[in-house]
């Protein structure tokens, strides 16, 4: 016989997570809580309800045809900084399953980790840190806190998303752009949960083995390439051995590079509960007061990725297509400020109204970095193209 079924609340959602969470792990009903007070969801916690906000957001949408490695018009199968958002999410979450850690939390976390980026992935933002050198810089850090925080209007009662003080932490503390001038109000001096930890290690992990992907499409590297890395040949190794030596090229490249994630996150895994363990973790409190990062690969695979990182940056970031693509990236953006700042009048209604009130080159740089590639790509021949519909 079928039990009746009764709508699972918030108070049993938290009893679940008490009981089946691991004692270092973040729990729902922790959460400093948000800048502005709202009611609590009577179904869902507040890290699912901080998920759900960022879905929903314009930013999030833009991440479509915002640029990984290679800009959205060529092709439709390299990977945009959304579907590389997407990827990190379930690299996350698998990782917080296996260490018994929030997932909701992780997801959050990862699926809002690039919303400050502007177009053209890091060449746009060298451009808009060398333009605003003289009014704070750009940090995409700081630019997605604050497009959280302030520039998605979505709401009467307050500005931004309202997200969560775990999540807003872990955004100014994301990965190597972390500043401590950055992260003042966040306890700089303290180490972001284990959630916040593994999403950036996640982040690293999942850009690195779908940029081989890519580059194989892109013909920039080949298979005899990758030979000379050595996780890769253990990956490709691992593949061959099970599923035969008869694979075609597609095949082999998808099973591998996944094969490689799968290395390095058995290795996570294996690496931090020993560090946990060794440490005497037992609480959230004990991994924010660490010394150091309680997630992590171990020494022998750090200097393995180490070198496969090496081996990206010589063969596809700083391939001369690349370098082309990223010149001609800065040079899109540089025109398009310094023409908006020579006459703000150019700028949409709402943020010309903003130049009026607040400092001009923040809004310039909150509209620009708030572009798509091709949206950016058209501005440009909306100023600058004689013949261009405006």
């Amino acid at each position: 016989m079928i039990e009746e079924f009764s709508l699972v609340d918030i108070e049993a959602i938290h009893e679940r997570e008490d009981a089946t969470l691991a004692p270092y792990a973040m729990r729902s009903s922790q959460s400093r809580g948000r800048r502005y007070p709202e009611p609590d969801s009577p179904s869902r916690t507040v890290f699912q309800r901080d998920r759900d906000r960022i879905i929903h957001s314009t930013a999030f949408r833009r991440l479509e045809y915002k640029t990984q490695v290679f800009v959205n018009h060529e092709g439709d199968h390299y990977r945009t900084r959304l579907t590389h958002t997407l990827e990190v999410a379930q690299v996350a979450r698998s990782i917080a399953r296996a260490l018994g850690l929030n997932e909701d939390l992780c997801e959050a976390i990862s699926l809002s980790h690039d919303l400050g980026h502007p177009p053209f992935g890091h060449a746009g933002e060298d451009a808009l840190d060398e333009l605003m050198a003289d009014h704070g810089g750009f940090n995409h850090n700081a630019h997605t806190l604050r497009v959280v925080d302030v520039l998605e209007k979505r709401y009467s009662e307050f500005e931004g998303l309202n997200l969560c003080w775990e999540i807003r932490e872990a955004i100014i503390k994301h990965g190597d752009h972390f500043s401590e001038t950055l992260a003042e109000a966040f306890e700089p001096g303290l180490q972001p949960p284990l959630e916040a930890q593994l999403s950036d290690l996640a982040d690293s992990l999942a850009y690195s083995s779908h940029d081989i992907d890519d580059g194989l499409r892109a013909k920039f590297i080949t298979f005899e390439d990758l030979r000379q890395t050595s996780l890769w040949g253990e990956a490709e190794k691992d593949v061959l051995g099970q599923l035969g030596t008869d694979l075609d090229e597609k095949t082999l490249a998808a099973r591998t590079v996944s094969c490689l994630i799968d290395l390095q996150i058995q290795d996570l895994v294996e690496t931090t509960l020993q560090r946990l363990k060794e440490n005497g973790i037992s609480s959230v409190e004990d991994v924010r007061s660490h010394q150091g990062l309680l997630a992590g690969l171990s020494p022998e695979m750090a200097a393995r990725r180490a070198e496969l990182k090496e081996f990206l940056y010589s063969k596809v970031y700083r391939h001369y297509r690349t370098m082309k693509m990223q010149e001609k990236a800065k040079r899109f953006i540089r025109d398009i400020f310094t023409e908006y700042a020579r006459d703000p009048r150019q700028l949409p209604p709402d943020y010309a109204r903003q130049a009026g009130d607040d400092d001009l080159h923040q809004v310039i740089t909150d509209y620009i970095a708030g572009m798509t590639d091709r949206f950016c790509q058209d501005e440009y021949r909306r100023l600058f193209h004689p013949y261009e519909r405006i």
